[in-house]
């Protein structure tokens, strides 16, 4: 019904157009200025944490194991959107105040880094343990062992999962709008408040997420091909 009487109504659909137009530079400019920036960042330092949890659960030091058990326990057993306030909002009463933009950072880091972890863990218990065997006959020392051989095997396992993971962390950035990161969602949500067209806003933003996913997932796949030329049929 709504959508009927906008579509019949000349005035209506105008305004709606007019409002569109003059509302996807600054969206687009959100999505250059933070989101993209966000998620690239995040991704990046979650990247490191995860391999250094995913090293920490498989060594064979027991109280490494049992910190990166604990941090992997935490971060998936709780929300995102309440690790953002944590950090945002409670640590503030303790004497740490961060800004948004790092705040956001830093709890996207660790989301992406315990959950990497897990993928990157898998796909190095995934690499045959002969390899191994065949690096220790080669006089490789462990650490020798897991850079030249295991991981380079693991790293092509754990791509696609990864690359999964990235494309979720685009459109869970939308959750910084909440500590008041003024990325691309924030940016519909302060558009909408001055002329109410929540509907049309939401939905303009949403279709840019979906543009920009669409983008990343056609290069996910252009990378997994590639990939797969190195796999025996």
């Amino acid at each position: 019904m709504y959508l009927t009487n906008i579509l019949t109504d000349p005035e209506r659909l105008d305004r709606w157009m007019t409002i569109a137009q003059s509302s996807l530079l600054p969206l687009v400019k959100g999505a250059l200025s933070y989101t993209i920036p966000l998620t690239l960042l995040s991704f990046s330092f979650g990247l490191i944490i995860a391999i250094l949890t995913a090293l920490a659960r498989i060594s064979p030091v027991k109280p490494l194991q049992i910190v990166a058990r604990i941090y992997v326990s935490i971060i998936r057993g709780t929300p995102l959107l309440v690790q953002l306030f944590i950090i945002f909002y409670g640590l503030p009463s303790i004497g740490v105040t961060i800004d948004s933009f790092p705040a956001a950072v830093i709890a996207f880091s660790l989301n992406v880094g315990a959950y990497a972890s897990e993928i990157i863990r898998a796909a190095i218990l995934s690499t045959p343990k002969g390899q191994w065997e065949a690096a220790y006959s080669m006089g490789m020392s462990y650490p020798q062992a897991l850079r030249r051989i295991i991981l380079p095997q693991a790293a092509r396992v754990s791509i696609p999962p990864l690359s999964n993971s990235f494309i979720s962390l685009v459109k869970d950035t939308s959750l910084a709008s909440l500590i008041l990161v003024t990325e691309m969602f924030r940016v519909a949500q302060q558009i909408a408040a001055t002329n109410y067209e929540f509907l049309l806003l939401y939905a303009q933003a949403g279709a840019i997420y979906w543009v920009i996913c669409f983008c990343l997932s056609l290069v996910q796949g252009r990378v997994e091909r590639r990939l797969d030329r190195y796999v025996a049929k």
